[in-house]
């Protein structure tokens, strides 16, 4: 489905199965060793409402460090990135970080086309609608739809196009679907394209599981608000206060490891899967993992998927880089 205004069009490609994708993919997370869930189902309503509230944790310094970078260097991404005329964002949301990106294409006379790739119809025509007001004669092409499963539908760009993967997302992906994603990325890039990637660095452990373990207790809410999102879609009878927040880090992985431990055996039904779950007392399950990197590290990262390190952006701690990508 297309639906079009003056100066935005924007796709929608949302399966009608998601539902049947969700009870598939718990059924499978649950039935592995550890138990594991996938983090994009944190995010419903109050899920979302949480995560803004752990971006302005005094604890929670990602979000803090790349809007930093964003706004003290985007017209130097901008110039290492051949000044392309299209914006891409993949998870854009309301796009609050790009306009600092958006503005400096607008300064250096470049601004042609954003495309916003988001999950959310609603939140995307409210975006679009306010971006092409601040920014005149921006348009708009943006695509509603899971973009894992939907790189493919990115539309082409004349003068290059810069595609932004922002937040620190990439490192919530596995070695090997973190390297499948960033290959398929990869071969919908033209020579002059650049992808410009967020990603949290290596720091001492304390101070990362600090950010996931946040002092008043909003991370530990966001992470059980997974169990109250599948007992509404999925009939279960979780009890959130049977299980504790645990985060901690993984020097060897060099990654969080976030999971939800049960306090007591105990049976979990979930009515929509026709599936009981058995946890033991001290069971953990895995809802999360956020890898953290070195320079060294992602330049590893990238040339595995067929792209060459262009472009190193830190804030003046060195706490999170954003980095461009070059194909080849």
């Amino acid at each position: 489905m297309t639906t079009t205004e003056p100066q935005i069009e924007i796709e929608v490609h949302l399966a009608a199965n998601g539902g049947a994708t969700m009870a598939r993919e718990v059924r499978l997370g649950l039935s592995t060793d550890p138990k594991e869930l996938a983090p994009k189902y944190f995010y419903d309503e109050r899920g979302w409402q949480l995560f803004e509230r752990i971006t302005e944790l005094p604890e929670y310094y990602p979000t803090r460090a790349e809007r930093a970078i964003l706004a003290d260097r985007s017209a130097e991404i901008l110039a290492a990135a051949g000044e392309p005329g299209t914006l891409v964002e993949l998870g854009s949301g309301s796009a609050a970080k790009t306009r600092h990106l958006l503005s400096a294409m607008r300064d250096a006379g470049c601004l042609d086309t954003y495309v916003p790739v988001d999950i959310s119809e609603e939140i995307t025509h409210e975006t679009a609608e306010c971006l092409v007001e601040e920014y005149p004669g921006l348009a708009i092409r943006g695509l509603v739809c899971d973009f894992e499963h939907d790189l493919e539908r990115i539309p082409d760009g004349g003068g290059g196009r810069l595609v932004a993967f922002l937040g620190g997302t990439i490192g919530n992906l596995y070695p090997d679907a973190r390297r499948e994603f960033l290959a398929r990325l990869a071969a919908l890039l033209g020579p002059e394209d650049r992808i410009l990637l967020g990603t949290d660095l290596v720091k001492e452990p304390a101070r990362l599981e600090a950010a996931y373990n946040d002092s008043s207790g909003v991370t530990a809410e966001f992470n059980k608000n997974v169990l109250r999102v599948l007992n509404r879609k999925l009939g279960g009878d979780f009890d959130p206060d049977a299980f504790e927040h645990v985060a901690r880090y993984d020097a060897g992985e060099a990654r969080m490891d976030i999971r939800l431990r049960s306090l007591a055996d105990q049976t979990v039904r979930l009515d929509g899967l026709e599936l009981e779950i058995e946890f033991a007392a001290g069971e953990e399950m895995r809802t999360e993992i956020s890898s953290k990197f070195t320079r060294e590290r992602l330049e590893a990262v990238y040339e595995e998927a067929g792209l060459t390190l262009a472009g190193w952006f830190t804030d003046q701690a060195e706490d999170y880089a954003l980095s461009l990508a070059a194909p080849g």
